[in-house]
């Protein structure tokens, strides 16, 4: 779960509303919406290119795999760095690194690595690289926001020159599949050694085996990759020869570079300006599979959203239908859940039966009000971070606001910088004084299990130090469960038990979105760009 962390396409109807709910777009199929489509990529390239420019809403805080948790650094690291498994744009988990996967026992995951895969500085991978970079997630001292998915980890050893062990404590299907994200970065172990605590900064360097290589970060301008010609995935040769990302927090400076071509192309479009990009004539607007939602997370349970029947209350007064239309243009739904549809993919037979008979969010002030009045909270306070960030969190937070005053609750709205907003979400200190903050939860893989990993209790991404001894027992017994199916079936369990509870409020949820200048195409159009090497399927869009 993450803020500013896909199954086969069901029929949809021509209503914008439709469009987010059929975000599970496969590869081959595409749902119209209102002239919308969802897909999973853009048009194939044409062609090379020498260079193309990207945009991003925010500077990497860092290029360090391992504190890598949110959508700037992982969208640069995406094409620098590999994992020992990777989810591919239909969503799928396939082999990276790792060639092949064994589970001789529940307790034990054997990798055999890929022969011959080699850092940018040219030096071979080996089974030390693989124990030194997934070793440094369980070091206190790396501060890794992805230490609490090593939790069941008792021993990460080398058995084999191009073989990895991973001894467990309890069964753990979550830590296997997020192997294919963060936590199955595979770095130089010598360059970690010798980079120290420069490594991933501005100062220092990044050695991974991706099909671009870091090449120069100038802080508060711009990051440049250049192409590693000997990428060992020859699918993913690059076709351009260098990418060049550059920062824009501002939405409507971002849409300019891209109308003036400054930019040539951008996730997570500025959703104030997606009319005015899809009519300027200068690109695409394309909308991709996403399993992200934009919730509500408490973040302290000992203040007034402590009390369940206030959590219940601003659910009920939240106006989730013009939530939707202004801050995402129309384009969304409201969300029935904290993990957004798009997230069910692993067992999609299921997503049916799971998901889709949850019963909309109910939207009754007069009801809310009442909640507050027995709760004893009318005039009681609550604190909710807002930002510039991107404008969706502006209007968020000003609906929250407006329901939170209707029912008697003093909902004052806290600004935050955008680069301490983003704070909130990896140190703990920066919560201090906030009771709400707005997320745009995702899943680094197809399972819907991950997102509700974050909710367990002692997890990094549990902001609010949420506990239920009965939500923790299921967890644990969900991710002990080897068939995708009967998993779906368990974690289904855990969405009941979230939605009673309402650690998190859910809001709404829509797709993801991609901006493509009309010199370039290739791209794919989901989330799974956050770890799919993206920029190497970029090139030219006519020969």
């Amino acid at each position: 779960m993450r803020t500013p962390r896909i199954t086969t396409l069901l029929a949809c109807t021509a209503a914008l509303a439709a469009l987010s709910a059929c975000s599970g777009a496969s590869t081959n199929q595409s749902a119209d919406a209102g002239g919308y489509q969802v897909t999973a990529t853009s048009p194939p390239a044409q062609g090379s290119l020498d260079s193309f420019t990207w945009s991003l809403y925010a500077e990497p805080y860092t290029l360090d795999y391992a504190l890598a948790y949110d959508y700037p650094p992982n969208t640069v690291l995406a094409n620098v760095c590999d994992q020992l498994l990777r989810v591919s744009p239909d969503m799928k988990i396939e082999p990276g690194l790792a060639v092949r996967y064994a589970q001789p026992d529940p307790k034990t995951l054997v990798y055999t690595l890929r022969p011959d895969v080699r850092f940018h500085d040219g030096t071979v991978m080996t089974a030390d690289d693989v124990v030194a970079s997934l070793g440094r997630h369980m070091d206190p001292e790396t501060g890794s926001p992805w230490g609490s998915v090593f939790k069941n980890v008792t021993a990460i050893e080398k058995t084999g020159p191009l073989e990895v062990t991973i001894r467990l404590s309890r069964p753990d299907i979550l830590l296997h599949e997020l192997m294919a994200a963060s936590p199955g970065t595979i770095e130089s172990a010598a360059t970690l050694a010798k980079a120290g605590k420069d490594y991933g900064t501005p100062k220092g360097t990044v050695n991974c085996t991706g099909p671009f290589a870091l090449d120069k970060w100038t802080q508060g301008e711009s990051i440049t990759l250049k192409k590693n010609a000997d990428y060992w995935d020859r699918s993913l040769t690059p076709k351009s020869d260098s990418v060049k990302f550059t920062f824009i927090e501002d939405s409507a400076a971002r849409s300019n570079a891209f109308l003036s071509g400054t930019a040539d192309g951008g996730y997570m479009v500025p959703s104030s300006s997606l009319a005015q990009l899809r009519a300027s004539g200068k690109g695409s607007v394309l909308f991709g599979p996403n399993n992200a939602a934009s919730n509500l997370a408490v973040l302290n349970h000992q203040g007034t959203l402590g009390d369940l029947k206030v959590r219940q209350a601003l659910s009920l007064a939240l106006d989730r239908k013009n939530i939707v239309k202004a801050a995402a243009g129309g384009v969304g739904i409201p969300a029935k859940a904290p993990a957004a549809r798009g997230a069910w993919a692993l067992a999609p037979e299921k997503t049916a039966a799971l998901y889709d008979t949850l019963p909309e969010p109910a939207y009754d002030v007069e009801a809310a009000k009442k909640l507050v009045q027995e709760a004893g909270a009318t005039g009681r306070t609550i604190t909710l971070a807002t930002s510039t960030l991107a404008p969706e969190i502006s209007v968020v937070a000003n609906a929250v606001q407006a329901a939170g005053r209707q029912i008697g609750l003093d909902v004052q709205l806290k600004v935050v910088p955008p680069e301490a907003y983003s704070s909130i979400f990896v140190d703990p200190n920066a919560r201090t004084g906030l009771d709400l903050v707005i997320t745009n939860g995702y899943d680094n893989t197809p399972d819907p299990l991950e997102f509700y990993q974050y909710l367990r209790t002692g997890d990094f991404g549990n902001y609010g130090n949420w506990t239920n001894t009965e939500y923790d027992a299921v967890f644990d017994w969900a991710n002990a469960e080897p068939d995708p199916a009967k998993r779906a079936e368990r974690t289904a369990e855990l969405q009941r038990i979230a939605l009673r509870e309402l650690p998190i409020i859910p809001v709404y949820e829509a797709p993801y979105s991609v901006f493509l200048g009309n010199r370039v195409t290739g791209a794919p159009t989901g989330i799974v760009q956050l770890y799919y090497p993206w920029a190497a399927k970029i090139g030219a869009a006519k020969r």
